[in-house]
């Protein structure tokens, strides 16, 4: 009945709280890129191609022919990370998925920054000082709505300490230990990220990810061909997955080899090739999903009350 008249339930106490702290959000992300250094540069929203997979995509006709709501703009960020050193958008993206759980949406807001000159642990110190900057900024300007919220102001306190970092084989066997059946190279579910997560009181950084359940486009680690340079950050309190990052392959064969076995269509990804054909450098960069983000500082239930209109 509320999400049926979420243009009148936003005027509620609770939900004006909400979409405040999501606004006080939004302006501390493009404050600290904006004084980092970073370039904001649009991408598109129509696109001829998968950034991560076909199956979640939504199809659409573009005159004589289809195109697809972005899922990412990372590929293109790639472009600008070239050009500018430092890049980011920030917009709406599209998952074509049926999953109708408290952490799911169909369409949501993402800002991804892209980095040249940055391996994987330079990108993790990144991802965690734009958190950290993030709760800060929430708990000097917004402490009045947390109040409202009844958020424990202390869980989020804690949440400013160093991020614990373990590796994906590590998690596997913290999961094993606690008698969790779980098989190396799978994918982490909800229950199992909430496990993880929950042993330590602040977001936990997961990297070194097996190659075959992440994108094609993440460096493989050169001390272990089956993983690649990827990384996760978890949210405690059962919020799970609020950011998602690599490094990115630079070899040109092996992002041919990679797009040939996810079954993408070579030809267009063209210019992300000219990329490294035309000379590349070592970079990074990852997404965060804004509405996961309000979710977790707010402490909400449902993931459909941190977006105006879902």
């Amino acid at each position: 009945f509320l999400m049926n008249h979420r243009h009148l339930w936003i005027r509620s106490k609770k939900q004006h709280a909400i979409l405040r702290v999501r606004h006080e959000i939004i302006k501390a992300i493009r404050n600290f890129f904006d004084s980092n250094d970073f370039t904001l540069v649009d991408t598109p929203i129509f696109t001829p191609n998968a950034a991560e997979g076909t199956s979640t995509l939504f199809e659409t006709e573009y005159f004589d022919t289809k195109a697809f709501l972005c899922q990412t703009g990372q590929l293109y960020g790639e472009a600008s990370a070239m050009a500018f050193g430092r890049h980011y958008n920030f917009g709406p993206t599209f998952r074509a998925e049926k999953s109708k759980t408290r952490r799911h949406l169909t369409e949501f807001w993402m800002v991804e920054p892209e980095i040249a000159y940055c391996e994987i642990e330079e990108d993790m110190e990144w991802a965690e000082k734009l958190i950290h900057f993030i709760l800060k900024r929430v708990l000097e300007n917004k402490r009045g709505e947390l109040e409202i919220l009844g958020r424990d102001i202390a869980q989020l306190e804690e949440a400013l300490k160093p991020f614990p970092r373990l590796s994906y084989t590590e998690c596997v066997e913290i999961l094993k230990e606690s008698g969790i059946d779980f098989q190396w190279g799978e994918d982490f579910g909800a229950p199992h990220e909430t496990f993880i997560a929950e042993k330590f009181k602040q977001p936990v950084i997961v990297h070194r990810f097996p190659m075959r359940i992440k994108a094609f486009y993440m460096k493989r680690d050169p001390e272990n061909e089956k993983v690649v340079l990827g990384m996760d950050i978890l949210a405690p309190e059962g919020y799970g997955e609020i950011v998602g990052g690599s490094e990115r392959e630079t070899r040109i064969n092996v992002l041919e080899e990679r797009i040939t076995e996810e079954g993408l269509h070579q030809e267009d990804f063209d210019w992300f090739l000219d990329l490294r054909r035309y000379g590349s450098v070592p970079h990074s960069g990852f997404g965060m999903g804004i509405e996961r983000v309000v979710a977790w500082i707010c402490k909400l239930p449902h993931v459909r009350e941190t977006i105006p209109f879902p």
